[in-house]
């Protein structure tokens, strides 16, 4: 959680500890991606790969916002999340790379991303699919008593979904623990909002089941950590979920292979003007809360991570062909393969 300052300075809100946090986290998420990139222009890194370079404040807001036995789950675009919780960049990257020592052993890749460790239950690609699954994950942290919470997000697209307002009204039903994301990026795969809604300003969905909805600049990671605070504090306390539009705005296209022919060059580098993790720098460097040197060894350690994230990939093994066995069902002898 993180810990109001005794600074006095108006624009400081944190302390020297969470602001740390929020450079070093999303800076590790930009530079991770940007190496995933590159590698998979090399063929380093095949089949899908979703990119969330310009999004980074919407994960690392709301880790600071949460408490570790909190759960997280969301769509495919998903290295940022587990990153910023504490997932070993090395095992991110082998399992882009479809090794056996990634996350879920080389088999789910990109998309499906998980640490049972450290509550991230994962990336999902059915497009929604995750959103009645973080119902179900909340009502279960309910039925057992705890305090717990499950955060739920989604992209834009999702919100056709019809999942997606079953488990909606469900939620506020049985008052579930969940906060719902809707990382707004404006295009989902790559068709604007407005050409696929005629509600633009998606918060107001929540509207429909009496649900607390609010819109918050995702581009700003005081914002969502905010956002966030409040809404575990309605979950905790029984009053059920609560909606967040996090209007935010992804640098790269939906997957490595789109053209990003809906939109200009203009109009990104409008957004990168925005950009989160410059954001943060600025509040850093405006009222002196780390130092140049200090923030030059937080550069250092994320260019030595990510540099020993792709070593370990490249130097892990592939899975073997039995491994496609395994992990498939629960009891270990059940015969699913017939001789």
């Amino acid at each position: 959680m993180a810990k109001r300052s005794a600074a006095s300075k108006s624009k400081v809100k944190y302390s020297k500890e969470t602001y740390a946090f929020w450079y070093e986290s999303m800076l590790l998420m930009r530079r991770f991606e940007e190496k995933a990139g590159q590698l998979y222009g090399q063929q380093k890194i095949r089949g899908f790969c979703h990119l969330y370079i310009g999004q980074e404040a919407c994960a690392s807001g709301a880790i600071t916002a949460l408490e570790k036995d909190d759960k997280w789950i969301t769509a495919y675009r998903d290295h940022a999340h587990p990153l910023g919780l504490g997932t070993d960049p090395g095992a991110v990257m082998a399992e882009l790379y479809g090794k056996a020592t990634g996350t879920t052993k080389g088999k789910g890749g990109s998309m499906h991303i998980f640490d049972k460790e450290r509550n991230f239950m994962g990336g999902h690609g059915i497009v929604g699919a995750q959103v009645p699954m973080g119902l179900g994950i909340g009502f279960a942290e309910k039925y057992k008593g705890t305090k717990n919470l499950c955060i739920c997000h989604m992209g834009d697209g999702a919100v056709r979904q019809g999942a997606v307002h079953e488990a909606f009204n469900l939620a506020m039903l049985y008052k579930t623990p969940v906060i719902f994301v809707i990382e707004n990026n404006g295009y989902a795969m790559g068709t604007s909002v407005a050409r696929t809604s005629n509600v633009t300003e998606l918060y107001k969905i929540g509207d429909g089941y009496d649900m607390p909805s609010f819109p918050v600049d995702g581009m700003n990671v005081e914002a969502v950590h905010e956002a966030v605070a409040e809404a575990a504090e309605r979950a905790r306390r029984g009053d059920g979920p609560t909606l967040l539009e996090f209007r935010t705005y992804r640098y790269k296209g939906h997957s490595m292979s789109d053209p990003q022919k809906y939109r200009t060059k203009e109009e990104v580098e409008e957004y990168k003007k925005k950009d989160p993790v410059e954001q943060v720098l600025k509040t850093i460097q405006d009222n002196n809360i780390l130092t140049e040197e200090e923030i030059s060894a937080i550069n250092a350690k994320v260019k030595q991570q990510v540099a020993d994230a792709v070593k370990f990939a490249e130097e892990s093994p592939w899975p073997d062909g039995q491994d496609a066995f395994k992990d498939v069902y629960v009891q270990e002898d059940y015969p699913f393969v017939m001789e």
